[in-house]
């Protein structure tokens, strides 16, 4: 499932389809911003989530807006999907790490080899997914010390790509992040 991107010109992401997963507390700007860089490429993006409605972002310390859920964890089928974004915040990621369904969703990328993009307090997820080990990451700085005990190896950089795995650490540091990201799920399947 090889997209390269035409000379020039962003990769397309036509015909592919996306998860977000995410419940509440999530970074407000971390989920909108992937969201609309994904649909921009033409990209089919559901938000997925253990909770039915809606969910509820924040902006730091401030509530933000409401997202729909496009679809239930329970009913989401991992192998539908071609990629993964996990956004940060600090509930969100901190909730969804002590959910069976949700950790199972996540290993099912890990696994498979298929892209996920993760910023922020995202990558907590990934550690109880199995994915960081011998990883090149980068996240928010208080999960330095999770990652490398988790056997990642932890760099403090704006973007950083380690087979088809894309980390970033901050909402500043969503152009570059959205960039690479599309990039990658426009790669499909890494080994």
């Amino acid at each position: 499932m090889s997209n390269p991107p035409l000379t020039g010109r962003p990769p397309s992401l036509i015909g592919r389809k996306v998860a977000v997963l995410a419940t509440d507390g999530f970074e407000q700007s971390e989920l909108d911003t992937p969201v609309e860089a994904l649909k921009a490429a033409g990209a089919t993006v559901e938000i997925v989530s253990p909770k039915a409605g809606e969910i509820q972002g924040w902006e730091h310390h401030d509530k933000g807006h409401v997202v729909p859920v496009d679809r239930g964890l329970a009913s989401a089928d991992p192998a539908g999907y071609d990629a993964l974004v996990l956004p940060g915040g600090v509930i969100n990621p901190d909730a969804l790490r002590i959910e069976p369904e949700a950790i199972a969703f996540i290993k099912h990328f890990v696994t498979s080899g298929k892209p996920i993009a993760a910023i922020c307090h995202g990558p907590w997820t990934l550690i109880n997914a199995g994915g960081v080990e011998g990883k090149q990451m980068t996240s928010w700085p208080s999960l330095e010390m999770d990652l490398r005990n988790a056997g990642a190896f932890w760099v403090d950089r704006d973007v950083v790509v380690d087979q088809g795995l894309v980390t970033s650490r901050k909402p500043a540091d969503l152009p570059a992040f959205c960039a690479k990201m599309i990039e990658e799920f426009a790669k499909g399947l890494h080994s």
